[in-house]
Order: structure tokens, then C-alpha cells, then sequence
């Protein structure tokens, strides 16, 4: 009986090609279970920051209309839109 090399390197090649995906399967798994946790607390964060800023902005803001200061209001909102545009949330006006 003759041995078929061929299919014998086929079947080799195919078992060890199994073991790499394997291991790179468990690898990657591994890898978005941490990415994942870590993209849960920066969205944690994100969302304590968020709050803040709003807080602080509305403060802000209400302090402004009490005691009627238009100038200062502008410059807060030109600061805010700046920001926003510089980050790219809001689309530049003049470029």
C-alpha cells in the first residue's frame, strides 16, 4: 500500500491551521473583553463629564440672565462655539 503524501501534508496542514485560528481566536476574545471594559468606563466618564459641563454651562448661564450681562453671555457663547467647532461637533461658519 502506497502512502498519498499529499493528502497527508493536506490533513497537516489543515490540523495545524486549526491550532493557529484556535489560538488566535482565544487571543482576540480575550482582547475584546478588556477593550470592552475599558470602553464601558470611559463611557461611564464620558457621561460624568457631559453632566458636568451641562451643570456648569446652565449655572453659568442663569447667573449671566440675573444679573443681565449681555457682553459676558457673548463671549461665553463664542468660547462654547469655538470649542464645539474646533472639536468638529458643529461645522465651521468662516474658515
Amino acid at each position: 500500500m502506497e502512502i498519498n503524501w499529499l493528502i497527508v501534508g493536506w490533513l497537516i496542514d489543515m490540523i495545524l491551521n486549526g491550532f493557529v485560528w484556535l489560538i488566535i481566536a482565544a487571543i482576540s476574545l480575550s482582547l475584546i473583553d478588556v477593550t470592552d471594559k475599558w470602553t464601558r468606563k470611559a463611557l461611564k466618564w464620558m457621561d460624568k463629564a457631559d453632566t458636568l459641563i451641562r451643570k456648569f454651562t446652565d449655572d453659568a448661564f442663569e447667573w449671566i440672565q440675573k444679573k443681565n450681562l449681555n457682553i459676558i453671555a457673548s463671549i461665553v457663547l463664542l468660547i462654547i462655539f469655538g470649542v464645539l467647532a474646533q472639536f468638529g461637533i458643529i461645522p465651521k461658519l468662516i474658515t
